[in-house]
């Protein structure tokens, strides 16, 4: 029994890390129709906190959706500019686990009502599309999630998942 509920609190603890959580809000006056040229802001994404060769899996990864999407890059006279910024917050999660000092109840010294606790930082990736002509931000999606820093692999793979989810949410659909 042990066994077992210390091994659902680890699966449950992974899977609250790994979920993607995705928001997004914009300018409802805002014509998206229109658009179909990019560009990003070099000044904007320059100043981002953040090494080089994450910089440009999360460029790489945009310019995929985008292309997806069916917009163009260009460096003539875009319709939108992109920039992206990242933050960081610190998480505590808690699982329950078995602490043997409890009372005596068949058989086993118990007290389930003890919870371990676990320190991670959450990342949050904000990418904004700002409007060409007057300079304004049109859209921005953020996404928070667990990227592992340990396997380059896999925090390539969670980029991507992270910066697809935020970008699903573009152009915004009007009701």
């Amino acid at each position: 029994m042990k066994k077992i509920l210390y091994l659902l609190s680890i699966f449950i603890f992974l899977n609250s890390c790994e979920s993607i959580r995705v928001t997004s809000d914009f300018d409802e006056n805002y014509t998206f129709d229109e658009l179909k040229t990019y560009a990003y802001s070099k000044k904007g994404i320059d100043q981002v906190e953040m090494n080089d060769p994450d910089k440009k899996r999360i460029l790489k990864a945009i310019d995929v959706e985008m292309y997806n999407k069916g917009f163009r890059k260009s460096s003539i006279n875009p319709d939108f500019i992109i920039n992206f910024f990242t933050k960081t917050n610190q998480k505590i999660d808690f699982y329950p686990s078995m602490n043997y000092r409890g009372p005596y109840i068949g058989g086993y010294y118990m007290n389930p009502y003890v919870n371990n606790s676990f320190v991670y930082n959450e990342g949050v990736l904000f990418i904004d599309v700002i409007d060409k002509k007057n300079n304004q931000l049109a859209w921005q999606g953020i996404g928070k999630g667990y990227i592992s820093t340990s396997d380059q692999k896999k925090k390539n793979e969670m980029i991507k998942k992270i910066v697809n989810k935020i970008l699903l949410q573009f152009p915004p659909v009007k009701d």
